[in-house]
C-alpha cells in the first residue's frame, strides 16, 4: 500500500520520544473510538438512530463525514512534523459526538463489507448483532489488551486514515488539487511581529524595503512581510509569496491535501506524485 508506507516511512523519522508521544495518543485516541462504537452497537436504540441517519445522508455528505474524521486524524499523525504554532486546533476538525457515531458506525461497516460481504446481506435488523459479534472478534487486539502497545497501536490507525483517503479520493470530492484557499484566520493571528534589524530586506509583495526598527510578519519560513502587504493576501490564499510555504487553512480538502503533503515530505518522497 503506497499510502500506508508513506505514512511509515515519515513515522519513522521522528525521535523515540516523539514517536512514544505518538503511539500514545494514538493508542488513547483508537481506544476511545472503539469503546465509543462498543456502546453504539450495545444500544438497540442508539444504532438503528444512527444508521437511520446514515440512510438519509447523501453520497456527498457521507463524504464530507468521512472527511472531517480524516482531517482530525491527519492533524494527529502531523503534529510533530509541525512548527508549534501551526498546531493550534482548528475548527474545521471538530467533530461532534452524533456525526462520531455516524462515521464510525459508517467506517466499521465499510470494514465489515470488505471482509465479509455476505455479513451485510442479511436483514438490517439484524445487522447490530452481525456487526456485534465482527466487533468483538477484534476488539482486544485494537485496544491492545493483549499485551502489545509499543507502535502496535498505529497500523490499524494508519489503515484507517489510509482508508478514509482513498475513499474521499474516489469520490473527488476534494477538489482541484493546488486550488487557491485561505489562510485560517487562527493561523494568521498566531502569526508573530518581529522586529527588522539591518534593513536591507525587501518586501516581495509591494518590492519596498523594510525600514530598520520596523513591525512586521514573520512566516513559519522565516520569510518577512508588511503586516498590510500579507494580511490581503492570506485572505484569498495560505501560501508564503516566497516558497510557497502553507499556512492552515479552514477548508476541509484544502487541508487534508497540506497535511497529507506534510507526511509525503517527512516521508522523502516527491508531493506531486503522491495525491491522487
Amino acid at each position: 500500500m503506497e499510502e500506508e508506507t508513506t505514512i511509515m516511512a515519515a513515522i519513522s523519522t521522528l525521535g523515540h520520544s516523539q514517536l512514544s508521544d505518538l503511539s500514545y495518543s494514538i493508542f488513547s485516541l483508537s481506544f476511545h473510538h472503539r469503546r465509543r462504537l462498543c456502546h453504539l452497537l450495545s444500544s438497540p436504540c442508539l444504532f438503528f438512530l444512527t444508521l437511520h441517519r446514515l440512510h438519509t445522508l447523501s453520497l456527498p455528505q457521507k463524504t464530507l463525514l468521512i472527511a472531517r474524521h480524516l482531517l482530525f486524524s491527519l492533524h494527529h499523525l502531523t503534529r510533530h512534523f509541525q512548527p508549534p504554532p501551526l498546531r493550534l486546533p482548528n475548527p474545521s476538525t471538530a467533530i461532534n459526538q452524533r456525526d462520531l457515531d455516524a462515521v464510525l458506525l459508517l467506517l466499521f461497516l465499510c470494514e465489515a463489507y470488505h471482509d465479509n460481504p455476505e455479513a451485510l446481506e442479511r436483514p438490517h435488523d439484524e445487522w447490530r448483532q452481525v456487526l456485534t459479534s465482527i466487533c468483538s472478534n477484534t476488539t482486544l487486539k485494537i485496544t491492545g489488551i493483549t499485551g502489545i502497545f509499543d507502535g502496535a497501536a498505529l497500523i490499524p490507525y494508519i489503515e484507517m486514515v489510509t482508508r478514509c483517503k482513498r475513499l474521499v479520493g474516489i469520490m473527488g470530492c476534494g477538489g482541484k488539487e493546488g486550488k487557491e484557499v485561505a489562510a485560517s484566520p487562527a493561523a494568521v493571528v498566531a502569526l508573530p511581529t518581529v522586529e527588522v534589524r539591518g534593513g536591507g530586506i525587501e518586501c516581495v509583495i509591494c518590492k519596498e524595503e523594510m525600514r530598520e526598527g520596523r513591525d512586521v510578519c514573520k512566516f513559519p519560513c522565516q520569510h518577512l512581510f508588511h503586516w498590510m502587504c500579507i494580511l490581503p493576501w492570506v485572505k484569498k490564499r495560505n501560501t508564503c509569496p516566497c516558497c510557497r510555504f502553507q499556512l492552515p487553512s479552514d477548508d476541509i480538502f484544502g487541508e487534508i491535501q497540506r497535511l497529507w503533503g506534510i507526511l509525503v515530505k517527512a516521508s522523502g518522497k516527491s508531493v506531486d506524485d503522491e495525491w491522487t
